[in-house]
Order: C-alpha cells, then structure tokens, then sequence
C-alpha cells in the first residue's frame, strides 16, 4: 500500500508538473489585439487588409521574437477587455502608457510617443483654453486618453465621443462639432494631409501632460505574462531601434521622428 501510494503521488506531481509546462505558454504564437481604424498607424485598405505603422511594426517585432502572430482587429474601447478576457494577448495600437491604465494591465517600454493637439476650420479662430472653449463642441474618441483630458480640463465645452477617430472627422467636416482633439500625427496624417482635410488646421498648443498623456504608447499585455513576454516585447523594441528598422518605419510614414525621448 505504501509503495502504490508513493507511486501514485509521484505519478500526480508529475502530472501536475507536465500540466503547468503545459499551460505555460512559450509564446510562439501571439495574439494581437490592432484598431484598424487609427490612421497612419492602422487602417484597413481598399483590399481588406490591415496596414499603417504599427502594422508593419507590429509585424517586424513578432519576425524579430521568431512568433507567429495572427492580428486581431477591434474597437479601441474593446481592446483592454478583450486582453482580459483572453481573446488576444497583447495590444498593439496606439495605447498611451498612463497610471490609470496600469492599474488594470502592464505595458513594454514605450516604442513611439507624440503630443496630443486640437484641429478646427482655419478660419474659427479658437481660443484653445478651458474658458475660450466653453460652450464649443469638442469631438473625442472614446475609451482614449484624449477623452479623458478633454472631460477633465474643458469642463465647460460639450465632449462628443465617438467609437473611432474618423468618425470625429466626418463630424467636424461637416460642421457638427466645432473641435476635435487627438493625437497630433494621427490628425496631421490621417486628416488635415488628405482631400477631406481641406480648409482645416491645428489649434492651439500641443498637449504633454503625462497625467492625461502619459510617457508614450507601448504593447499591452496581462499583467500575468509581463515577466516572460514582457521581457520579450522589450528586447525585440530595443532590437528594431538598434538595427534600424524602427527608423525605416518612422521615415516610411512620417516626416518628423516619433520615437519616444
């Protein structure tokens, strides 16, 4: 009895060892949360398929891991509840590293970091200011850190949220709100330099405040999986920017160096 017993517990740790091996990924293959609807970051193209910066980004860090990544497009605000919930294993996708967000996922090193601005018709002549703005319609993507700012500091203005960035331009194309704001490069490169940017400009100053902006953008993940694939997203950022590719990246689809400082 002794003996079987023995033999039996032996033959449970050593399953449940074989069972933790076997939960514990190797990350291999890696699931990517993207927006698809953030240009020039991510976009889908008259073909159907994704493209922009952190499409080819996201792409050259998985070659560099050695993964085999399949990309997962969704909403902005669906992109932390979809990593909670298992559905992908990282975000790549312009999410700003904040104190708030920390509290609920972890993050790499940032791998881009740009300031946040207003865009309005050129001749609106806006005093971008919490008391110059009062009364304005504001026009803001929902779930993003420029919402968040907007609400907090222009108290006074109407906040329009929205489910995409574009959508905020078709409004403000059309003359519903008076203002959007959002990350300076996505309005300059996905706005203001396209036909439908026609007559429109930024406004007012660049915004910085880490305490609504944060120290840059970098990859999401659970906080379960920072040590191992944390470790890996981060060796694969400083690899791209030490081979070059980040700056291949950059000047492919930008005209200024949005590599965080």
């Amino acid at each position: 009895m002794q003996r079987r017993s023995l033999i039996a517990l032996a033959a449970l740790a050593l399953g449940a060892i074989s069972a933790a091996q076997a939960q514990a990924p190797d990350w291999k293959k890696i699931r990517i949360g993207v927006e698809g609807a953030y240009p020039p970051f991510s976009e889908v193209g008259p073909d159907g398929k994704l493209k922009g910066f952190e499409i080819d980004y996201a792409n050259a860090l998985c070659a560099e891991m050695k993964a085999e990544c399949t990309l997962v497009q969704q909403d902005f605000d669906g992109l932390i509840p979809a990593l909670q919930a298992r559905k992908v294993d990282a975000i790549i996708a312009s999410v700003s590293i904040t104190d708030e967000r920390k509290k609920a996922i972890a993050f790499s090193n940032p791998y881009y970091n740009t300031p946040a601005r207003f865009a309005a018709k050129v001749d609106a002549k806006l005093d971008v200011s919490p008391a110059g703005m009062k009364g304005k319609k504001i026009g803001v993507q929902r779930a993003t850190i420029h919402e968040k700012f907007a609400a907090e500091v222009f108290k006074q203005s109407e906040i329009v949220r929205y489910a995409t960035q574009d959508q905020a331009f078709l409004d403000l194309k059309s003359g519903r709100i008076d203002a959007t704001v959002a990350d300076m490069v996505a309005i300059d490169m996905g706005f203001l330099k396209t036909p439908a940017g026609k007559g429109f400009a930024f406004a007012g100053p660049t915004f910085t405040d880490v305490k609504y902006f944060g120290v840059g953008s970098g990859v999401g993940m659970r906080k379960a999986d920072e040590k191992v694939l944390g470790k890996k997203f981060n060796d694969a950022i400083a690899a791209l920017r030490a081979n070059g590719t980040f700056k291949k990246l950059n000047d492919k689809y930008f005209e200024y160096d949005i590599s965080p400082k």
